[in-house]
């Protein structure tokens, strides 16, 4: 199983950005997806999930301004992140049962 995360860079607050995670090595369709974020010295913690039929569900610091979507022809889970806020910023990973990508930095800053 590979996960590869892309999209992180350097937002103003207000901006957006959106993460990609491309997979591999299983079958995409049949498994739920998950987006899990790390700051600087807190634990990670659960950002948004989406099961293989599309449910989806959001830590209620994210709701109404993050979206978890899948392209399973493509084998990628996204993250479009609005309204960005300077607590937004930390490391964000993609998760598959207990693989995890390397993480993309998303920092918030104007």
């Amino acid at each position: 199983v590979q996960l590869v995360e892309s999209g992180g860079g350097l937002v103003q607050p207000g901006g957006s950005l959106r993460l990609s995670c491309t997979a591999s090595g299983f079958t995409f369709s049949t498994y739920g997806m998950s987006w899990h974020r790390q700051a600087p010295g807190k634990e990670r913690e659960l950002v948004a999930a989406i099961s293989s039929t599309g449910t989806k569900t959001y830590a209620d610091s994210v709701k109404g301004r993050f979206t978890i979507s899948r392209d399973n022809a493509k084998n990628t889970v996204y993250l479009q992140m609005n309204s960005l806020k300077a607590e937004d910023t930390a490391v964000y990973y993609c998760k598959n049962r207990g693989y995890w990508g390397q993480g993309t930095q998303v920092t918030v800053s104007s």
